[in-house]
C-alpha cells in the first residue's frame, strides 16, 4: 500500500501511544487526588479539636472562679462525624490569684489524636 504525501492524521500506533501516556498521567493524577482528600480530611478533624478545645476555655474563663476545676466531657460528636473526647486539668497558684488550665481533646480516627491548650484564667 502506498502512501501518497498529502495523507492527513495520525497512524493507529501513534494514536495508542498517547492513549498508554494518557493513562499512566491520570493514575498517577488520581493517586495523588486520594493522597490530597485524606490529608484534608486529617486537617478538618484538627480544626474541628481546636476549635472544640478553645469553646471550653472560653467556658471557663467566664465561669465563677470558685466553681474553676478539673473536669471531662462526655464524648462529643463533631461535625466531621468524628467523636471528640475533651478533658481539662486546673492548677491554681499559690495565693490562688491564677489558674492554670491544661485542656486536652482527643480522637480516634484508626490512629490516636490529641490537641493540648495550655492557658491561664486571673481572678
Amino acid at each position: 500500500m502506498k502512501r501518497s504525501k498529502n495523507s492527513i492524521g495520525f497512524s493507529l500506533i501513534e494514536v495508542l501511544i498517547a492513549l498508554v501516556i494518557l493513562s499512566i498521567a491520570l493514575l498517577g493524577m488520581a493517586s495523588l487526588m486520594s493522597s490530597a482528600t485524606k490529608y484534608n480530611a486529617s486537617g478538618g478533624r484538627l480544626t474541628e479539636a481546636t476549635t472544640l478545645a478553645q469553646d471550653k476555655l472560653e467556658i471557663l474563663r467566664i465561669t465563677p472562679w470558685i466553681k474553676i476545676g478539673n473536669g471531662v466531657d462526655p464524648v462529643i460528636a463533631g461535625s466531621t462525624g468524628t467523636n471528640y473526647s475533651r478533658s481539662w486539668l486546673v492548677a491554681s497558684n499559690a495565693d490562688d490569684t491564677l489558674k492554670t488550665v491544661n485542656l486536652t481533646v482527643g480522637w480516634n480516627d484508626g490512629v490516636d489524636h490529641s490537641v493540648t491548650i495550655l492557658s491561664a484564667i486571673g481572678k
